[in-house]
């Protein structure tokens, strides 16, 4: 299982450099199943990896003009807001058996993995619907729905801090969906935020969590050669292509997260 978890981490960061936020939902599983990495140290594990990856990813979009930073900022201070209350008081709170139907009990570990894939799903449909009309036309109106983005963010800073997920799957579908932000630039200002978001999370889950680093600077370095393959990649595919694209991923995955979790359990 480690040579598939390793094979794996490569992929981590491909989607990351392709699609923005797919790594944060590679990464999880990834520890969790390949790893048998207990779901609360993988998400704090995730939060480095994907934000550590994200800092790379975002280098060859920001020197294309693709990040808007007005955004990443109204984003980025909520997050960080929401992500430090989570992982310092929300998350030590949960217990670890939170309630049981019959024989099947519904551990902190299974209720975080499948919050994971709720909000994947959720995620998904926005990106995989096609938008009509003016809604495929660029906004004139962004700068009034300011307000959406930032409660968007405190929701992406809460998600971010309980699943390890660098919110990337629900940033895109808000800067393409809220601010009608082509979806190359939406990703790329995905990736700064992301990279704001989980390594602050990281920090905060550091300081009561006991790191094994070799491990985690190893599934790190795989990561960050699979971003510089996947950033290359994505010079090479139309951006439009990648919306939908993105939304099968993270449905499918979605559903695998929750027949593991529920099913085969």
């Amino acid at each position: 299982m480690d040579i598939a978890g390793y094979l794996a981490s490569i992929l981590i960061g491909i989607s990351l450099g392709l699609i923005g936020g797919g790594g944060s939902i590679l990464t999880v599983p990834v520890l969790v199943y390949l790893f048998h990495i207990d779901a609360v140290l993988a998400t704090a594990y995730s939060l480095f990896i994907v934000g550590t990856t994200s800092v790379v990813g975002s280098f060859s979009y920001f020197k294309k003009g693709l990040v808007n930073f007005r955004t990443a900022v109204a984003f980025g201070i909520p997050s960080i807001i929401a992500v430090f209350l989570t992982r310092a008081f929300i998350v030590p709170a949960i217990p670890q058996e939170i309630f049981s139907i019959g024989s099947f009990i519904i551990t902190k570990n299974i209720f975080l993995m499948l919050l994971f894939a709720v909000l994947m799903f959720f995620a998904s449909y926005s990106m995989i619907k096609k938008c009509k009309g003016e809604d495929c036309l660029p906004s004139k109106t962004a700068p009034k729905r300011t307000s959406l983005v930032i409660i968007q963010g405190l929701f992406v800073g809460i998600v971010t801090g309980l699943i390890g997920a660098g919110g990337g799957f629900l940033i895109i579908p808000a800067l393409v969906n809220l601010l009608h932000l082509d979806i190359k630039k939406a990703i790329g200002t995905s990736l700064v935020i992301i990279a704001v978001n989980s390594l602050f999370g990281f920090a905060v889950s550091a300081t009561h969590l006991t790191v094994e680093w070799i491990f985690l600077l190893k599934i790190l370095a795989l990561a960050i050669i699979g971003v510089l393959i996947g950033s290359f990649i994505s010079k090479k595919i139309d951006g439009k292509k990648l919306k939908p694209a993105f939304g099968w991923f993270v449905l499918s995955m979605g559903i695998y997260i929750m027949i593991k979790e529920i099913i085969v359990k």
